[in-house]
């Protein structure tokens, strides 16, 4: 899209209509960003710049690896002691 030069992070987004597509995006809660670094809504934006709008996180990512290493584990999918591949060597008989 085409801004102005000198607009602000929260100008363009405002601009853009995202806001009334997804009224749930609160502005004064999500965090933003450009190209993945944190900014403020009053940050001027480049020539370029991809605005980032950051909804918090519905699980923790290290949590559900964890399940699912485990369950891996149960299935036989994975070693019980290293958690790697099974190991068809190091299988008992």
């Amino acid at each position: 899209m085409k801004v102005s030069a000198g607009d602000s992070v929260r100008q363009v987004i405002e601009q853009c209509g995202i806001l009334q597509q997804y009224p749930e995006i609160d502005l004064d809660s999500n965090m933003v960003g450009v190209f993945g670094r944190q900014v403020k809504l009053d940050q001027p934006l480049l020539d370029g710049d991809r605005i980032e709008i950051y909804r918090p996180l519905l699980a923790d990512p290290k949590e559900i690896r964890r399940r699912r290493a485990e369950q891996a584990k149960e299935e036989g999918r994975a070693d019980k002691v290293t958690g790697g591949r099974p190991d068809p060597k190091r299988a008992k008989k």
